[in-house]
């Protein structure tokens, strides 16, 4: 197990490289100056000339390219033309936010998600199921942004239940931070609980007929033994596979529900970097970001051996 972690961890190496390149090369051909957009509108060109010599702007690309990998080697993602302060520093205020944004609302996605696909594979063709998978097409359907502005309406400013933004760390006051985060969360879960529970409902009729599902029932097994530790145990592949992927979706759909709900996470960071043309913050960001999620995809290929023991790697 451990030898397969070792060898896919090698394996993200050119991932991340490529990563690099690609977010540096686009930085650079993204229109503007990030001297002026530092400097502002009443800056002198003297001033934004000199302000490119300190940022080392004024070098050829070749040159940036160079020092920018020679940071990397030396374990230093840079310093946030913006912000001040080093990339890895200004990430690391921001992400505890975005992650426990995308960990609520997986939570919202597997209850669910897993939970409406098993009923609706326990009711195949019944009116349970196709309530089920009305709900899953309608959360497939509808954007994450849409949802957020209807929930915003309706129990922000009609009902008055939950704040329309704003946020509040968990560790001040968790009855605060779940108050916050109740509806980014949900509106970015309705989606991804939508194909979770497609995708479990598919999966579990195929293992719901096999023939040791018949032989346990024939026995006499209680139907929850019989649906959780057979059926499901057996569904699980199909289903963390998913997860995986769900997984980046959430990180990825967070840039949009922290700026509809006003939250103070790595998406708000990010776009503030692209408009300001901060290029080791957005460099720097989006390479943690990428390990992030090599390190969720190492973990469901490791997640494989461990629920079905007949997964084995060379």
């Amino acid at each position: 197990m451990i030898g397969v972690a070792f060898r896919r961890l090698l394996s993200a190496i050119p991932v991340l490289f490529i990563v690099s390149l690609i977010s540096f090369g686009l930085m650079r051909l993204i229109p503007g100056d990030p001297a002026a957009a530092i400097a502002g509108v009443s800056a002198t060109p003297a001033e934004i000339e000199r302000l490119r010599r300190d940022l080392g702007l004024d070098q050829p690309v070749w040159m940036q390219l160079i020092d920018y990998y020679q940071g990397l080697a030396r374990g230093d993602l840079g310093k946030s033309l913006l912000l001040g302060k080093g990339v890895f520093a200004a990430t690391m205020e921001r992400l505890p936010v975005t992650l426990g944004l995308s960990a609520y609302a997986m939570v919202f996605t597997l209850l669910i998600g897993v939970v409406s696909g098993i009923i609706a594979a326990l009711r195949q063709n019944s009116w349970a199921d196709q309530a089920a998978m009305m709900f899953a097409m309608i959360g497939i359907s509808v954007p994450n942004f849409f949802l957020g502005l209807l929930m915003i309406i309706l129990f922000a400013v009609h009902l008055g239940w939950l704040p329309s933004g704003g946020y509040v760390a968990f560790r001040e006051d968790p009855m605060g931070w779940l108050a916050s985060m109740t509806m980014p969360a949900f509106s970015l879960a309705m989606l991804q609980a939508g194909l979770l529970a497609r995708i479990t409902r598919s999966s579990m009729l195929e293992v719901l007929r096999q023939d040791y599902i018949r032989t346990a029932r024939a026995k006499g097994l209680p139907q929850g033994k019989v649906v959780l530790k057979h059926a499901l145990s057996n569904a699980m592949i199909p289903i963390v596979t998913v997860v995986g992927i769900i997984v980046s979706l959430l990180l990825s759909g967070a840039v949009v529900t922290e700026a509809l709900f006003s939250l103070p996470g790595m998406g708000q960071l990010l776009t503030q970097a692209v408009l300001s043309r901060d290029y080791p913050m957005v460099q720097g960001g989006l390479l943690l970001v990428t390990t992030f999620l090599v390190l969720v995809n190492i973990s469901v290929d490791v997640l494989y051996a461990v629920l079905d023991p007949r997964v084995r790697y060379e």
